[in-house]
């Protein structure tokens, strides 16, 4: 909680004057019993009836002043607690941008939308009450004491007894809760997360009739909730009735000793009336207290949660000999670079050549797995040539591709950028150079310029529609009304998936990157359409180096280099017919895509395929 403080810097002035004005208020709150006992003692006593109207104008007084003192600290007590929330949302998110896909696979989406959400608010209702109410809870309940001692010592004891034994029940109930109140909002994250599964899957579910058993595994995470919060809230719920019980065993106690001063004379009548609305203020306060208390237990308990994501370091941390000057002028490909030679593992000569992208000895564990995802993995790509990557589900075709652009760091080894370890170059840089279209195709709320324009933000209409052609989607957005300016919903729901997929290909075009990673990204699209869109990145001016991963053995078989994978090691790299040869894992992919050769002939799908191939290469 203590570092989340820091965030309330900005807002010291309001920090101080929204307790400073409630003291004040409380103050004036502690002179009204003294009033009260005057007029019963003086006014009505001598049947005064002026000096009874004098000092209800003084409790008028009282509090109306009291009222503009409350109004201004809660005004600045709210200034404070919605800027510090602002602020540390804005810190959050910051913060969870940088963290790498490790830190993300870990943390979990559904915990990270609790705490940017629900955790942040709870803390702010903690910094707002605690700004208006910890100070001058204590200060009326001390403050009531102190003039209790003002009227009687004897009587004022029992405030000594009393208020004591309230702060064991509140403090003790606190101690008791807090860590109830974790366990309640880890609850709270899996409720979150169950109903956030079933809202992005909602056609899965109802594809497979799913309905039903979605709804009772719903049903028990809610009732755990459920359990969970009447449990902390039963102990919670104990504050009031204990807290009222002491107070009211206390008010016995004055009326029981202060009837007795009064038939002695030692005290008056307006005087004991005084000390039960002194005790009474206690208990007043003490119950807003508890009410406080609940509220900073959940607040810190949260506070907890987002101070441990905050305290997450991201994995992908810049290498300490990249100054900040060389991030700014740093250009990939420019003078800057330091070429540097590599050992090509399939070059016929065993000569040593620069190479644009080169694996050297990687290999991946992902964080707490317990066996490496890939393993030893060498090989290289010249600028401009097409590598394709192909293999089993699980053979570690992403894991590859995703070490480029350092959405993970290679554990062992490296992957060398013009002869650059990866890691040594800033990440706006590296990421400025490469074009990720990842497996899932993802478009974001907004227009299908406004995606478009992710991937170069001072991109021209020409450069838009440019990208456009070449990942065969202007064909449909010319169709649209608006067409650039054509509404996207949340997610790209109004698309279809080929053309998600064929948009979220424009937009890392419109980057025109240096390397171009391909995730599977044209599973949706059919034969024609794949063929015209590898064609198309061709064709480009400046051609990116790409890396296509795909299941499709049509899609890379006509790659300069094809890698194949299996259960993370590489089974095969070459060209098509020699892989064709020599690598049985790739001959057994290819053979249950294409049906085998008959007599010497190609079938008429393979055949289709290979002509269609040949007029690619021709073109």
């Amino acid at each position: 909680m203590k570092s989340l403080l820091s965030y309330l810097k900005d807002y010291k002035k309001e920090s101080v004057l929204g307790p400073l004005f409630k003291l004040l208020e409380a103050s004036f709150e502690l002179f009204v019993p003294l009033v009260m006992s005057a007029i019963i003692d003086t006014g009505i006593a001598n049947r005064d009836t002026g000096y009874i109207v004098r000092m209800c104008g003084i409790l008028v007084a009282l509090g109306l002043i009291g009222l503009v003192c409350s109004i201004t600290a809660q005004y600045f007590a709210a200034k404070a607690a919605v800027g510090f929330a602002t602020k540390l949302r804005h810190a959050l998110f910051a913060h969870i941008q940088g963290l790498s896909y490790s830190e993300m696979d870990v943390l979990g989406t559904s915990t990270l939308i609790t705490r940017m959400t629900s955790d942040i608010n709870q803390v702010q209702n903690g910094v707002n009450l605690t700004l208006r109410l910890l100070l001058r809870s204590p200060f009326v309940v001390f403050g009531a004491m102190v003039m209790a001692f003002t009227i009687d010592w004897r009587a004022a004891m029992i405030f000594v007894v009393v208020i004591p034994v309230l702060c064991v029940v509140v403090f003790g109930i606190m101690l008791i809760s807090m860590p109830l109140y974790k366990k309640v909002q880890k609850a709270l994250d899996r409720v979150l997360g169950t109903t956030r599964e079933n809202l992005t899957g909602v056609r899965v579910v109802r594809a497979f009739n799913r309905e039903k058993n979605e709804t009772m595994r719903f049903e028990q995470e809610n009732e755990t909730l459920t359990h969970m919060q009447m449990s902390v809230g039963r102990i919670s719920a104990l504050m009031n009735p204990v807290t009222y019980v002491i107070v009211n065993a206390g008010l016995l106690a004055i009326l029981w000793q202060g009837g007795g001063a009064v038939d002695t004379g030692r005290l008056s009548q307006g005087q004991v009336v005084a000390l039960v609305n002194y005790m009474s203020q206690i208990l007043v306060e003490l119950i807003k207290m508890a009410n406080l208390i609940i509220t900073i237990t959940k607040a810190m308990a949260c506070a907890g949660r987002i101070e441990n994501v905050l305290q997450e370091r991201s994995s992908l941390a810049e290498a300490p000999g990249v100054r900040a000057e060389e991030k700014k002028a740093e250009a990939l490909g420019g003078q800057a670079q330091k070429a540097r030679f590599i050992k090509h593992p399939q070059n016929e000569s065993g000569k040593c050549r620069p190479a644009g992208i080169a694996f050297c000895h990687v290999s991946l564990t992902y964080k707490n797995a317990g066996a490496k995802s890939l393993t030893d993995i060498c090989f290289a790509a010249e600028p401009g040539q097409t590598i394709g990557i192909i293999g089993g589900t699980g053979s570690g075709k992403s894991s590859l591709v995703n070490l480029i652009p350092r959405f993970y760091d290679a554990t062992d080894g490296s992957v060398l950028l013009d002869g650059r370890d990866v890691r040594e170059i800033p990440l706006a840089s590296l990421r400025q150079a490469v074009g990720v279209v990842p497996q899932k195709a993802q478009l974001f709320s907004g227009t299908i310029r406004s995606n478009l324009l992710w991937g170069n933000e001072k991109a021209g209409e020409d450069e838009l529609w440019a990208a456009l052609a070449a990942a065969q989607a202007k064909e449909f957005v010319e169709k649209k009304e608006g067409r650039l300016d054509a509404p996207v919903a949340q997610g790209g729901q109004n698309f279809s998936g080929g053309q998600k997929q064929r948009l979220t290909i424009a937009r890392a075009l419109v980057r025109k990157p240096r390397v171009l990673i391909l995730d599977d990204s044209a599973s949706a699209l059919d034969f024609a359409t794949d063929a015209a869109l590898r064609k198309s990145i061709r064709e480009m001016e400046n051609a990116p180096t790409v890396f296509i991963v795909s299941q499709r053995a049509s899609s890379i078989r006509y790659a300069d280099q094809i890698v194949v994978l299996e259960d993370g090691h590489v089974a095969g790299i070459g060209r098509h017919e020699a892989l064709l040869a020599d690598c049985p894992v790739y001959r057994e992919i290819y053979e249950s895509q294409f049906e085998k050769a008959k007599d010497g002939e190609a079938s008429g799908k393979d055949l289709k395929t290979q002509g269609r191939g040949e007029e690619e290469r021709r073109q």
